[in-house]
């Protein structure tokens, strides 16, 4: 079996995964096949690109499961008129989804080697709408604000205050909560002229959503 045929083998897997695990959404299951994973790991790793599971990337940082990414976009509903904010591009991965499926992306991300490379390989792709800054990820990007969707690939103590102020009447905001050293809740909150309503998605596993710039050597 070829390279091209392997790759096809194993994307298709992935799919069919992702449909047992709920992703039932044809506009994200396309965006997810018809972005290339192996563009966005580490060379090391790309023979496992299309394996459901998550793997590592630079700045001890992870490009996440295609089942949590499948699952965390479905649960944002974007639409080809939303503008969305994403707090922790790391490899660029999910930024290329969503750009697949957003009118506009807007990527923070706290380690400047990663938000770096996360551009030139989203540059690469023709992916013109999105746009990715290094820079601290709890404090959104005000200048942007407000947000149709916004999701967060990191685990906070609690909602970001200065996140929700970002999110618009009417919006829907992703986000792991929980202790970094115990299970997390994948949570949905959607905003109203009424208030915040939440659900619950199932428990999940990020890195911790930490405040300020990240001081790498790189």
């Amino acid at each position: 079996m070829g390279g091209g045929e392997a790759r096809a083998e194993e994307l298709m897997q992935l799919i069919f995964s992702l449909r047992q695990a709920g992703v039932t959404d044809k506009r994200v299951l396309d965006a997810i096949e018809k972005t290339p994973r192996e563009v966005y790991v580490e060379p090391a790793f790309r023979e496992r690109a299309y394996a459901n599971t998550p793997l590592p990337i630079r700045c001890g940082q992870t490009i996440s499961q295609p089942t949590i990414v499948g699952l965390m976009t479905q649960s944002l509903q974007v639409t080809p008129r939303c503008k969305v904010l994403e707090v922790g591009a790391g490899s660029g991965y999910q930024a290329a989804v969503l750009a697949r499926l957003a009118r506009r992306v807007y990527a923070i991300e706290r380690h400047r080697p990663l938000a770096l490379l996360a551009r030139e390989r989203l540059e690469r792709q023709g992916h013109a709408n999105v746009t990715i800054r290094a820079g601290d990820g709890t404090l959104g990007w005000p200048e942007q604000a407000p947000f149709d969707r916004i999701l967060v690939t990191a685990a906070a103590d609690d909602t970001p205050r200065l996140l929700l102020e970002q999110l618009r009447i009417g919006g829907i905001m992703v986000l792991p909560v929980g202790q970094s050293d115990e299970v997390q809740q994948l949570i949905k909150i959607e905003k109203s002229e009424a208030g915040l309503t939440y659900h619950e998605l199932g428990e999940v596993l990020f890195v911790p959503l930490i405040e300020g710039m990240a001081e790498d050597a790189e």
